[in-house]
């Protein structure tokens, strides 16, 4: 059982956990991530490491409630426990000799941008930031992510923030500057990700991509989380997840990513109507 000892909601959606796991926070490092499982009842999700800290033993994520899993996850407060939290697993991302970087988030993609992001920026490297966001109520980690660049430019669809803006807007404003990055990290919805491959492509710049697919075990075996990748089939879990950008085949993974999407809609119309239940009791 693994406790959970700072828990901290950012919006109705987003929420942040803070567990204790040595062995794991021991090991992790930016890019990686771990599975875990609310319950013995409960499905297996894959979740970034935020943050970890070797020496308290403990480890950050950051997750939006989409699903049944995430809802029960997001119930959860200090006090309560984990089953399991197993990890970190992944390979870390390669940083070393980086000195210019855009790091770009989507959305709840940016917490896993964030680690990269600080990792770059502690190693001496000048980080350009660029965080985008549906709206204003839906910013989180403003500030941290403002510590870990040189500079940062939040962006939101509606321009509720004042800066009405797609990543790949400002993306393209700083390439047009004449902005020469040695690498361009792109982490968030796949169509996201896609266009900002397509942003760069004619500046001949590297792309890194993060992919989150569906996973289950995490260990390469199931088959589920695979993508493909410059023709060949590749297992986000063990081969990644992080990708050359200019690799991944979007459209495919976007394709799967909706094969479950009615089922994940009556688990979680069944998980609401099991807590509407427990309240009337």
């Amino acid at each position: 059982m693994y406790d959970i000892i700072e828990a901290m909601r950012y919006n109705p959606a987003v929420k942040r956990l803070t567990v204790n796991a040595p062995m794991v926070a021991r090991r992790a490092r930016p890019g990686q991530f771990v599975m875990l499982r609310v319950n013995d009842a409960g499905e297996r999700i894959p979740l970034t490491i935020a943050h970890s800290d070797p020496e308290s033993g403990a480890i950050t994520i950051i997750f939006q409630e989409v699903g049944k899993t995430t809802a029960m996850l997001g119930a959860l407060d200090v006090g309560d426990r984990l089953l399991d939290v197993v990890g970190p697993l992944g390979i870390p991302s390669h940083l070393d000799g980086m000195k210019k970087v855009c790091v770009i988030g989507g959305g709840l993609g940016c917490a896993i941008a964030y680690p990269q992001a600080k990792a770059l920026f502690d190693m001496g490297a000048e980080v350009d930031m660029i965080a985008g966001f549906r709206n204003r109520d839906l910013i989180f980690m403003e500030e941290e992510m403002r510590a870990a660049s040189s500079r940062l430019t939040v962006c939101t669809d509606d321009g509720s923030n004042g800066n009405r803006a797609l990543v790949t807007d400002i993306l393209k404003e700083y390439l047009e500057q004449g902005r020469a990055y040695d690498t361009i990290i792109a982490i968030g919805p796949l169509v996201m990700m896609k266009y900002v491959c397509l942003t760069a492509k004619p500046y001949d710049l590297p792309v890194i991509v993060s992919m989150n697919p569906i996973m289950v075990d995490g260990t390469g075996m199931c088959g589920c989380c695979r993508v493909t990748v410059d023709g060949q089939v590749k297992f986000a879990c063990v081969d990644g997840p992080d990708f050359d950008g200019y690799k991944v085949d979007y459209d495919e993974a976007m394709r799967r990513n909706q094969m479950y999407i009615q089922q994940e809609e009556r688990d979680m119309a069944a998980h609401r109507c099991q807590g509407e239940g427990q309240n009337h009791v």
